[in-house]
């Protein structure tokens, strides 16, 4: 009887952990109902493809100088920007607007200030071939990787061929750009019900962030980043009028200084701020963007507050392990840094 009634028990056992161990795969996330939500913890994605990505991304032979990659201007050691008004670019010269950040971009509407390109991957190909930036051009980026053995068989594991052109690099980039992620940040936790996560001052700044518009054109995963919008909705924007953002795209008289609304995560990280660079404060940033877009003058003690919440959307930052390039050879077109 002794064994039988084991044997029971193990069985109800089983079932037990059975049942839990589905109800709690199944169990979806539960979060606060904000107008935030959080960055998922993980995402899917091919380690080989990565891989690639990240070196791609570090190598700096994809530039005429042979001295400027994406992490130039994207540093992942500074937030995924480089913390300088403009970039600056080939032969030390300035970019014509602020560079955004490449983290939590995937959850961009669109790339670029103005939007112009779609996606990541054709983000990736905009800087190769500007004058401005990394002053290559394609053709001469596809012969560099094509020259380099050891790249060939990356690029055949990966695309099963040994063929590589701009399509392929840029993909790759992509790939490896759509990884970096910023997840579990102090505000993450309180969504996700730590009500520990956040201060008293924090979760006031959260409300004001609400009460005052913020989280009209700031929302969603990025805390921004899903929308286009006017600087200067309620007065026009003196500090920058010759960029003219979204109308460069569509030539539309609407769009003069329409920009895409740039995300929110890290943004004590991010400075300097607006498509202009134009402050590093994080405190005057939130009150240019009251004065401008809301119409509103924030007392000292509810920017305080909303800057404190802001704080708390820094997430952990991508633990990137400084890639090894594989060497040029001889066939390797040569960096002309001067021309």
């Amino acid at each position: 009887m002794k064994i039988v009634r084991s044997f029971i028990l193990l069985g109800l056992t089983l079932t037990l952990l059975s049942v839990w161990g589905c109800t709690k795969k199944e169990t979806p996330e539960v979060v606060r109902e904000e107008p935030i939500q959080p960055i998922p913890l993980k995402v899917d994605y091919d380690p080989e493809k990565v891989e690639l990505g990240k070196m791609l991304y570090f190598d700096p032979r994809l530039s005429k100088s042979g001295f400027i990659s994406c992490n130039s201007c994207h540093n992942l050691a500074t937030g995924g920007v480089d913390n300088l008004p403009r970039s600056i670019g080939h032969k030390w010269q300035f970019g014509g607007i602020n560079a955004p950040t490449v983290l939590n971009s995937r959850y961009n509407i669109a790339q670029f200030w103005d939007g112009r390109a779609k996606d990541l991957k054709e983000q990736a190909g905009g800087p190769i071939e500007n004058p401005v930036e990394m002053a290559f051009s394609h053709e001469m980026a596809v012969k560099v990787i094509q020259s380099i053995p050891q790249y060939v068989e990356r690029f055949k594991k990966v695309y099963g061929t040994d063929q590589i052109d701009i399509d392929k690099i840029t993909d790759a980039i992509a790939a490896f750009e759509e990884t970096l992620i910023t997840p579990n940040s102090r505000f993450d936790q309180w969504l996700r019900g730590d009500d520990n996560a956040l201060t008293a001052e924090e979760k006031e700044g959260y409300q004001l962030f609400k009460e005052k518009g913020c989280i009209t054109c700031h929302n969603g995963i990025g805390v921004g980043g899903n929308m286009f919008q006017k600087f200067g909705v309620v007065k026009p924007y003196e500090r920058d009028t010759k960029t003219l953002g979204r109308y460069e795209v569509t030539k539309n008289e609407a769009d003069k200084y329409v920009f895409k609304v740039p995300i929110l995560r890290n943004v004590e990280l991010t400075y300097p701020y607006f498509h202009d660079g134009s402050t590093y404060s994080l405190s005057e940033a939130v009150n240019i963007m009251a004065e401008y877009q809301l119409g509103i003058e924030l007392t000292p003690e509810e920017t305080r507050k909303i800057v404190a919440f802001l704080k708390t959307l820094t997430g952990e930052q991508p633990r990137i392990v400084y890639p090894v390039l594989p060497p040029s050879t001889e066939k390797t077109p040569k960096p002309t840094p001067a021309d």
